[in-house]
């Protein structure tokens, strides 16, 4: 099989002209990117929140995500955008809206039909956020919904651009392959560079059979919807890299997509790929070879589609050790030479550094040689890439002395359970599961991370990483298909985290941590539990009166993303699926040393990734939160001061002398009816409010402002848009002005 580039990169004969460096971070205050700008910082250049005062920080506003129906947002996972003063976010029910700033009120609602959007195997869908695009004249944000379509919004107004796609729209599962299409979708926001939306999708996350649908990257027109452009991650016949697709298998594999956000530098034109892995996730005997661009960094020409470079982490993978998390676009300074960088942090708790213009890397990465795998039919690559720098930030492979030991039977159980998997170094290969043997094989840093979609920060002020990552090793295991349901030979027996004794972690602590990375030396210059051990582990009967530090131990299986401002570091102590595991705590951490400087307890538990913005000389830190218990909502915090969000305590506005408007008896008694059923609970059977959060509506007697109020919701009550139509909407609003008494 024929071998590319040392080490797997391979760059386009393109003239790469030389580029001065790029502004990094956020800028004016603005939130414009999901990760703040488009190389995925998460770094934003404000100061007003300091080690000084964050302390101090309380919640300026929340603003409950939007239900349908009876539907209730209880998976929000989305960050907002921030731009001309306005907020804008997508909804764990994909829906899309835009917030003010200050006090959290809704301005406008889009409702994409049919609005019952459902992901995969039932599970609801949810959005991590929105694109964004100006031409200084225009304003639009892109919508890549888990259904399938990329919907052009205008972000005046929350309508669709009838000039984009078709009604506003573009069906994503058309122009992408002369397969058949059942369904794609995506989580993750598309990007936009230039003139241009890159979109990515994902196909199936579990391949019934081999013949799956391929995850091919795409631009379009920004104004048009027209596709400019289609880039193939499985190469097809006679393009560079199929010859890694051997017998033919680029015919039919599939997946192989961007599950995750990718990045930009919209100086050079370029856009960076975290491509995934190919169909299924654990076996590769039907596709035999390297699989390009599997399990790869692939940066494009936005404008063309064109590859400029690539480099493979993974050859031929059987891990599900994708690229999970949006590439990070800094530039340092290493051995005096200043280098426009690109950073992948990866599941297997290793960073891979490249110069973004040349994709050559910026620290030696070896291929060293990996145990091969006895199953039948599978062959995988005798080596695999091991960056030099920077070092792992979690242990690699399996090793005995990681197991827990706060007691002798505490550490013979752990032993015993280890016994059950096949164990080895990094990357030993998934095993079958062996009646009355082995049950398939321990990896660690298992495949939900080392790191995850919740990615990494970077500090261009002080060239540091900041990399949160976790310690839970997974097991992967085979087990011979049952032909009459998949062609595949083997199917996976089972996706778990390995259990440890007496329902403790396996390995020891700390079972999270946040590392701090110096990217000009490639040295990491501290790190830090997030967190302490979850309450289980702390009251658990069999480690009390050991004496034992819980405080540094961390939570476990969280996946928090980091917020870096001028001075801290912001970590939450969830991020996962609804919040579970994890914690309410929402720390702030001196930057330079680790050090926690402030807790502040959240609603609930976070799901998001933080940002922050500057709106009328208030910095804001805006995160979501969630649980299956606690109904979604954006969590704003700031240091106290400043304007009272409407609808939380104040009574709607009213105009004295304003004109109350004549009701016939049948509208009151409609309006009654409505009121009672919708509102009344909140705000008392005679509008007085009753609830925190529901103010009083005696007194109402501007039609129009309760009209939009009622129709478009505020902080804590939901738009009746969702739930009611305009004639319901009218007859409510007309009871509150007429109906109920003016004082």
């Amino acid at each position: 099989m024929k071998r590319f580039v040392t080490a797997k990169l391979a760059l386009a004969l393109l003239g790469v002209a030389h580029v001065a460096m790029a502004q990094q971070g956020t800028s004016n205050g603005e939130w414009p990117h999901y990760a703040g700008d488009a190389g995925s910082t998460r770094y934003a250049p404000l100061s007003q929140i300091d080690r000084s005062n964050v302390k101090d920080l309380q919640i300026a506003w929340r603003w409950r995500s939007l239900p349908i129906g009876k539907s209730a947002d209880t998976n929000l996972k989305a960050t907002p955008l921030m731009v001309d003063g306005v907020l804008y976010t997508s909804t764990g029910l994909h829906q899309a809206a835009a917030i003010d700033p200050e006090t959290g009120e809704t301005l406008w609602v889009f409702t994409p039909e049919p609005k019952e959007i459902q992901g995969r195997g039932g599970v609801p869908a949810s959005g991590r956020g929105l694109a964004y695009w100006t031409d200084g004249k225009n304003k639009r944000l892109f919508h890549n919904t888990l259904d399938g379509r990329l919907i052009s919004i205008d972000a005046r107004t929350g309508k669709v651009d009838p000039k984009f796609g078709v009604n506003g729209t573009v069906l994503l599962k058309e122009q992408l392959t002369d397969r058949p299409v059942p369904m794609v979708g995506s989580s993750s926001p598309a990007i936009v560079v230039g003139d241009v939306v890159v979109v990515q999708v994902v196909s199936e996350v579990t391949a019934v059979n081999k013949e799956a649908v391929p995850g091919h990257i795409r631009g379009y027109d920004v104004r048009t919807g027209k596709r400019l452009w289609i880039f193939h991650t499985i190469p097809q016949e006679d393009e560079f890299g199929v010859e890694t697709w051997e017998n033919g298998s680029w015919k039919y594999s599939g997946n192989t997509g961007v599950w995750t956000t990718m990045s930009a530098d919209p100086e050079l034109g370029y856009v960076y790929l975290p491509v995934e892995t190919p169909s299924h996730d654990f076996y590769g005997g039907h596709r035999l070879g390297d699989n390009l661009f599997a399990e790869s960094l692939v940066c494009l020409d936005a404008r063309t589609g064109k590859r400029v470079w690539h480099f493979q982490i993974v050859h031929h993978g059987v891990w599900d050790y994708d690229p999970p998390a949006a590439p990070i676009l800094g530039d340092i300074t290493v051995d005096g030479r200043r280098i426009k960088s690109v950073t992948l942090v990866t599941k297997q708790a290793m960073s891979f550094v490249f110069d973004r213009v040349t994709g050559k890397p910026v620290w030696p990465i070896e291929e060293r040689s990996v145990p091969q795998s006895d199953v039948p039919g599978e062959r995988l690559s005798p080596t695999q890439p091991f960056p030099t720098k920077p070092a792992p930030y979690e242990r690699l492979g399996y090793h005995e002395d990681d197991l827990i030991d706060f007691t002798p039977q505490l550490r013979s159980e752990a032993l015993a359970i280890a016994s059950k998997y096949v164990r080895g170094p990094m990357y030993t290969p998934t095993s079958r599961v062996i009646e009355g043997g082995t049950q398939g094989t321990w990896v660690s840093p298992g495949y939900g991370g080392g790191s995850n979609w919740n990615g990494a920060a970077f500090d261009p002020e002080r060239g540091m990483m900041y990399v949160p990552t976790k310690n839970s090793p997974m097991i992967a295991a085979l087990t011979p298909a049952d032909r009459k349901l998949t062609n595949f030979d083997y199917v996976r027996a089972t996706t778990a985290t390995v259990q440890g004794p007496r329902g403790l972690p396996v390995v020891r602590p700390p079972w999270s941590k946040v590392t701090a990375t110096d990217m000009n030396t490639g040295e990491h210059r501290w790190s830090r539990a997030i967190g302490p051990a979850p309450e289980h582990v702390r009251n658990h009967p069999d480690l009390q009166g050991l004496g034992l530090d819980f405080s540094s131990m961390g939570q476990t299986s969280i996946r928090p993303s980091p917020l870096v401002t001028k001075s801290l570091l912001f970590l939450g102590e969830s991020g996962s699926l609804s919040g579970d595991p994890g914690g309410r705590m929402f720390r702030a951490y001196d930057k330079t040393t680790g050090s926690v400087v402030a807790e502040i307890e959240l609603p609930s538990k976070s799901t998001s990734a933080p940002m922050t913005y500057m709106h009328k000389g208030r910095q804001y830190i805006v995160i979501a939160v969630s649980t299956r218990q606690h109904p979604a909502e954006l969590v704003a915090l700031a240091l106290p001061g400043g304007r009272k969000p409407q609808g939380q305590s104040d009574p709607i506005p009213t105009i004295a002398g304003a004109s109350r408007p004549v009701m016939n008896s049948a509208e009151v008694a409609r309006g009654r009816a409505l009121f009672a059923q919708h509102c009344a609970a909140c705000h008392g059977v005679k509008g007085e409010g009753v609830n925190d959060g529901a103010p009083s509506l005696l007194g109402q007697n501007e039609l129009e402002k309760v009209l939009y109020k009622v129709r478009m919701g505020g902080v804590q009550m939901p738009p009746m848009q969702t739930l009611l139509n305009d004639k319901q909407i009218q007859d409510i609003s007309a009871f509150v002005v007429a109906g109920l008494p003016a004082r």
